[in-house]
């Protein structure tokens, strides 16, 4: 099982940080690229649409899991 690494971000003029095991991080990365966007740029995005009950390393596991499942649905 892969640890937990907090890593920290600019986003919007401020610095936030997360914590994501590896693979979700790697994953996170993927999609950046994939969007041809900043893995910052990125985690703005799902900064600023995730709901004030959800804490962002959980929005972005879920934003890594939405876009896992569309992509493997992609290919049925």
């Amino acid at each position: 099982m892969s640890a937990v690494r907090k890593r920290s971000v600019v986003i919007r003029g401020h610095r936030t940080s997360f914590s994501l095991e590896e693979p979700f991080f790697a994953e996170l990365e993927r999609i950046a690229v994939a969007r041809r966007m900043s893995l910052a740029a990125l985690v703005a995005e799902v900064d600023s649409r995730r709901g004030s009950e959800t804490n962002l390393s959980s929005a972005l596991r879920l934003h890594v899991l939405a876009w896992v499942k569309r992509e493997g649905a992609d290919k049925i």
